[in-house]
């Protein structure tokens, strides 16, 4: 079985969380699958995905040229010696996306997933796109897009009710669309050795998203706020240090909050696992990054967080803690308020509890996730095989 893995990249380490955990139990469920990747020169070089095993898929298009095509007349004797794969040879396509489709990105990612979906159908791949957020769907491009996506998927999982919603709202109820949670609450963290835990014991991660994807009023207020926290919890003696999850524009949010703060440790760690394990390791989180907060709570740290989409919200919803939404607009009291319950010992560890059994129900629903994907492909086998 050859799967694609789409939209999975290693510039953001939440998505390439995402791909460490298809990868891990998926080859858990099948020893024999080869995986493929497309090329991207900045987000997934070369380098990156070698290290992982992962099959080079050809572009159809890249800067106007048909590659597709081309790598077509390449004997696949040739094809295979080098990794290089087609379209027409890729059996499943797992989209891991995250959050593209909807109007917030306008109509570019929708659009392209019709028309890659349409193409795959008719080689006979099947497409599972995996929990995501979605919507809304207000534009009649988008609308149109989603629902020929939907036609041709074999499987949808939105992440949570409001994604749900707009998907159905959209393109109707199908047997095909489901719920289930992040997956990446399944893959096991890593400790690096040289993580200092007595001292660096509440993680700040900031994200550049709060300033470009939000309101021009939340996006003036956004840094402000963080400064305001980390001095609090610097003040509070609680261990702050900042962790950066994502490029460049997070580190010159982490720098701007560090030097207001007193010049708090700054940690940049390429590897996501070992993102997962410092979180892990850590005794609060406050995060405006969706996966530094799925990754804590789905450990049972407990976590604040901030938000630019309704994931955020339904995160926190999930996991019976809906107080960890923060408000950016708060007044230098109620951050002082909120940052006590995930500090102060006694409160502290209610909310561990809580987030505690909310991570052991999020973790069977995606184990139940990985078995209605199996069952699918399973069963798609040996209909293959009768045929």
């Amino acid at each position: 079985m050859l799967i694609e893995i789409r939209k999975a990249e290693f510039l953001n380490k939440g998505a390439e969380l995402m791909l460490q955990a298809v990868l891990k139990r998926t080859r858990e469920e099948y020893p024999d699958v080869s995986f493929a990747m497309e090329a991207s020169l900045t987000a997934a070089p070369y380098i990156q995905r070698a290290r992982l095993g992962l099959l080079q898929k050809v572009s159809l298009w890249y800067c106007g040229v048909q590659w597709g095509r081309l790598a077509a007349l390449v004997p696949a004797k040739i094809r295979r010696m080098y990794g290089v794969v087609l379209d027409k040879d890729i059996d499943v396509v797992f989209d891991t996306a995250g959050f593209n489709y909807g109007d917030q990105w306008g109509a570019g990612y929708t659009l392209e997933l019709a028309n890659s979906s349409k193409r795959w159908k008719k080689n006979g791949t099947k497409i599972i796109l995996l929990p995501q957020a979605f919507g809304p769907f207000t534009s009649k491009r988008i609308r149109k897009a989603i629902n020929i996506a939907a036609d041709q998927a074999d499987l949808i999982f939105a992440r949570d009710r409001i994604s749900y919603g707009y998907l159905i709202g959209a393109v109707g109820i199908r047997e095909s669309i489901k719920m289930a949670p992040d997956f990446t609450n399944l893959i096991e963290g890593i400790l690096p050795e040289y993580f200092d835990k007595r001292n660096n014991r509440f993680c700040i991660i900031p994200n550049y998203r709060m300033i470009d994807k939000t309101s021009a009023e939340q996006s003036q207020a956004y840094l402000p706020f963080m400064i305001k926290c980390a001095q609090y919890l610097a003040d509070q003696e609680a261990g702050p240090f900042i962790l950066i999850h994502e490029g460049l524009n997070d580190l010159m949010l982490a720098k701007e909050i560090s030097s207001a703060a007193g010049g708090l440790p700054i940690i940049k760690e390429g590897d996501p696992l070992r993102i997962k394990g410092i979180l892990g390791a850590c005794e609060g989180v406050l995060s405006s990054r969706f996966h530094g907060l799925v990754s804590a709570l789905s450990q049972g740290v407990p976590a604040l967080g901030t938000g630019w989409s309704h994931k955020y919200q339904m995160l926190f919803e999930s996991y019976n803690f809906a107080e960890g939404m923060m408000n950016v607009s708060l007044s230098q009291e109620e951050i002082k308020q909120r940052l006590s319950l995930v500090i102060h010992e006694g409160s502290k560890q209610k909310i561990r509890e809580v987030v505690e059994a909310g991570s052991r129900v999020q973790k069977q629903l995606s184990k139940q996730m990985w078995e209605e994907i199996f069952r699918k492909l399973n069963s798609t086998t040996r209909e293959n095989n009768k045929g």
